[in-house]
């Protein structure tokens, strides 16, 4: 009560909002909102105009807020129809905290995430088409399956879709039985698939493999009705001090996903600039290596604001990062935001909706990988970030 009770105050004390740096009057937000569909919540805004978006996917130097609607842990990828998938944490189809709770963090018992995935597909990344939930916890293998699908991805596998989603307690390994993105789903592993905090998949020449906690990953049988060898864990080399004092060797503690850029295994993590839960902004960092069980290089970083976000590739070959509204308070303007220290709560400049951000990537003179994200906003590490980079 005491959070929507300042969300109230904070409309009512500004007829300005700003949302991750770009500001909107109440009055641009209801034509706005009048144009797109209906109202949205006060302080939240419609995503950026089509030519806005379009633009900005030619100039590849901005964070583009592509759709809005509450969502974590963005996913997307470019499907054999050549259109854009999108799926994440969300809520259940038409729940009403969207409006009356719009920046709802997911978490405790007031959670907005619900119990279905929910899939976009876009051909330009900027109009998308809602496909409904292709899968819910009655589709799980689970005899109980919770209430709860947090993180869910969708993988292409060549003749039928994967999809994977936590809790660990109640992961899920799911295949389509064709190559529609609907049921009846299969469940290859079963009860194999075990514990499985934030699952992804990766393949590698014919081999499918599976990560997930930070970070383990194993190999997959071309079945997929089990693991062929013992999971692995990929730690970046060297450490960095705790908030304890002691040493942290992990990348981060969650959201792993692996892709292979030049001739390098790049393993990207997720962690709290503070390396304290819910301190500071939710970030991206990446290490690499020549083989994917590794050894690592040391852990670098790929952006601010950035963490559980999807490196992806559109068409033209540019490297683009999902993002994210993750943070206690509302968004933070852009101004000054690389100067700024946020360590005293979680903070961040993501309107609620589907952002994505350019990346730079480049494959060094000695084979390396160069990763770093474009937008100014994103590309520094605050003065809140636990390691200097």
């Amino acid at each position: 009560m005491k959070r929507r009770r300042f969300f109230l105050v904070s409309a009512l004390a500004t007829l300005e909002v700003a949302t991750a740096g770009w500001f909107y009057s109440f009055a641009e937000e209801a034509r706005g909102a009048k144009a797109s569909g209906p109202r949205l919540p006060p302080g939240v805004a419609p995503a950026m105009p089509r030519a806005e978006i379009e633009a900005g996917l030619k100039s590849h130097d901005r964070a583009l807020y592509i759709k809005q609607g509450w969502i974590r842990d963005p996913y997307i990828i470019l499907g054999p129809d050549d259109f854009y998938y999108l799926t994440g944490t969300t809520p259940n189809p038409n729940d009403a905290r969207e409006k009356t709770d719009p920046y709802n963090i997911g978490l405790g018992k007031d959670s907005i995430v619900g119990s279905a995935v929910q899939v976009w597909r876009s051909k330009d990344l900027v109009a998308w088409d809602y496909l409904g939930t292709p899968f819910t916890l009655e589709d799980s293998w689970h005899k109980e399956p919770g209430s709860l699908v947090w993180a869910p991805e969708l993988h292409w596998l060549g003749n039928r879709w994967a999809l994977v989603h936590c809790p660990a307690d109640k992961a899920n390994f799911a295949l389509t039985t064709g190559q529609e993105l609907k049921g009846p789903w299969t469940h290859p592993l079963g009860d194999r698939l075990g514990r499985k905090h934030d699952p992804s998949l990766f393949k590698d020449g014919n081999t499918w493999y599976m990560l997930w906690g930070n970070t383990f990953v194993a190999p997959l049988g071309a079945d997929f009705t089990q693991f062929t060898a013992e999971p692995v864990r990929i730690d970046p080399a060297g450490s960095r001090p705790g908030p304890d004092g002691k040493p942290i060797s992990q990348i981060g503690h969650e959201g792993a996903t692996m892709r292979k850029i030049g001739g390098k295994y790049v393993h990207f993590g997720t962690a709290w600039s503070t390396d304290r839960l819910r301190k500071g902004s939710y970030n991206l960092y990446y290490c690499t290596a020549d083989r994917i069980t590794g050894p690592y290089g040391p852990r670098r970083f790929v952006g601010r604001f950035l963490g559980h976000g999807t490196p992806f590739q559109t068409r033209d070959g540019k490297w683009w990062c999902t993002a994210f509204f993750n943070a206690n308070v509302p968004p933070l303007p852009r101004e000054g935001i690389e100067r700024r220290d946020l360590r005293d709560n979680a903070q961040t400049i993501n309107p609620r909706g589907t952002t994505i951000v350019p990346l730079d990537v480049k494959t060094l003179g000695d084979g390396d990988v160069y990763i770093r994200a474009k937008d100014p906003a994103y590309a520094t590490p605050g003065p809140d970030e636990n390691q200097k980079f």
